[in-house]
């Protein structure tokens, strides 16, 4: 046994340098190749957001003089994501601007969403689609009427969490009364958001 153990210690020290030495034989892997998305199927969010809404012009009135002033809208939503990038959800919003003589407009747009999101590191950019109903009132009048919402978000994810951004929300939102003219109102809503992840 004494007369192997000078061996095997040389061996011990031995076989490291061997090892290096071949190590160029072997393949190098590009790592950034593996990426794991942070979505995946069941993964929710639930947004709040709060902005500015401002009219861009309504179709159906002559000389588009609506008489609209900018006006601000809060808006709570839910998404659930299908796979990494595509999300199904649910939102509600509460919108005012004032008109002329002081008079207010309320608008109360819900309904359902759909969108795909595209990662880019720790920055998110979600394309969405809301179609829903929208009730409205201005003075004594009040109208319930479908509303389509597309738009565009940007997010920077702080944390496993939460993330936080800033949205653009085209509002289209037309008008067919029974006893008056047919007309098209449109807003551009921009507006923040804290986006929590579960």
């Amino acid at each position: 046994m004494r007369r192997f153990f000078p061996l095997l210690l040389l061996l011990f020290f031995i076989s490291p340098a061997v090892l290096i030495a071949q190590e160029g034989d072997f393949p190098e892997y590009d790592w950034s190749d593996f990426y794991v998305s942070p979505y995946a199927r069941g993964d929710r969010t639930l947004h709040v957001s709060m902005g500015l809404l401002m009219p861009t012009f309504v179709l159906g009135i002559e000389g588009n003089s609506h008489g609209i002033s900018i006006g601000g809208t809060g808006t709570l939503s839910f998404n659930y994501f299908l796979g990494p990038n595509l999300f199904v959800g649910g939102e509600v919003s509460g919108s005012f601007a004032a008109t002329r003589g002081s008079n207010m407009l309320y608008l109360i747009p819900m309904g359902g969403r759909v969108g795909y999101q595209f990662l880019i590191n720790r920055f998110e950019f979600p394309f969405s689609l809301m179609l829903g109903l929208a009730p409205q009132s201005y003075l004594e009048k009040d109208y319930f009427g479908p509303v389509l919402k597309p738009g565009v978000a940007a997010y920077w994810r702080f944390n496993p969490d939460w993330s936080f951004g800033a949205n653009a929300y085209w509002w289209m939102i037309p008008q067919w009364p029974r006893n008056g003219n047919n007309t098209l109102g449109t807003f551009l809503e921009l507006s923040l958001s804290a986006r929590y992840h579960f």
